[in-house]
């Protein structure tokens, strides 16, 4: 079993910490050795929050240096920009669309980057972008952005469409999961 690392980035309230959560229950389901390690930054203001996710035959740390991780899934432009460097060159790059203004970016202090997608593309070949935020809507909740992001990364791998939403059932609060597999399913079937 080939070791993957994985970063989960975005910003405060957008489910990096749940999605941890899920892909650490895939990776054991599965008979692999899992390692998460969450970094908090101020997540309760919207600010950056990653998290790093290892999972292999032997896992020693969850700590992701600069370009080891082989996918980095993004809940947002400008944190994809923000921890690019982490990724390998030949990594999967899975990126939401969608845009949430940091307060240096409210209060004029600076300006939101342009083109970040773009920029992205130009020095990286395998990069996915998802309007997680529509699709979330389209299941039911915006808060739902991190399961169809989650929908898109396991499409990409040869892990069976249940063992993913098993870890869902598991993880997720009952009265959430029916709402949480459709969309998954969004963003596997995108």
């Amino acid at each position: 079993m080939r070791s993957t690392a994985i970063m989960i980035v975005g910003v405060g309230g957008q489910g990096t910490l749940l999605t941890s959560r899920i892909l650490g229950n895939v990776g054991i389901s599965t008979g692999a050795d899992v390692k998460v390690s969450e970094v908090h930054g101020m997540s309760q203001r919207g600010g950056s929050v990653v998290t790093y996710v290892k999972i292999g035959e032997k896992v020693h740390s969850p700590i992701i240096e600069k370009g080891e991780a082989d996918i980095l899934l993004c809940f947002e432009e400008l944190e994809a920009l923000r921890w690019i460097d982490y990724a390998k060159k030949d990594a999967s790059i899975i990126i939401n669309t969608q845009r949430i203004d940091p307060m240096p970016v409210i209060t004029g202090k600076a300006r939101y980057p342009e083109n970040i997608v773009e920029r992205i593309k130009a020095e990286y070949e395998n990069v996915i972008t998802v309007p997680a935020l529509e699709l979330a809507k389209a299941a039911g909740s915006i808060r739902a952005v991190n399961v169809v992001m989650i929908g898109v990364l396991a499409q990409k791998t040869d892990i069976p469409e249940e063992v993913w939403i098993d870890s869902i059932r598991k993880t997720v609060k009952p009265q959430f999961v029916e709402l949480n597999i459709e969309a998954f399913r969004k963003g596997y079937n995108l």
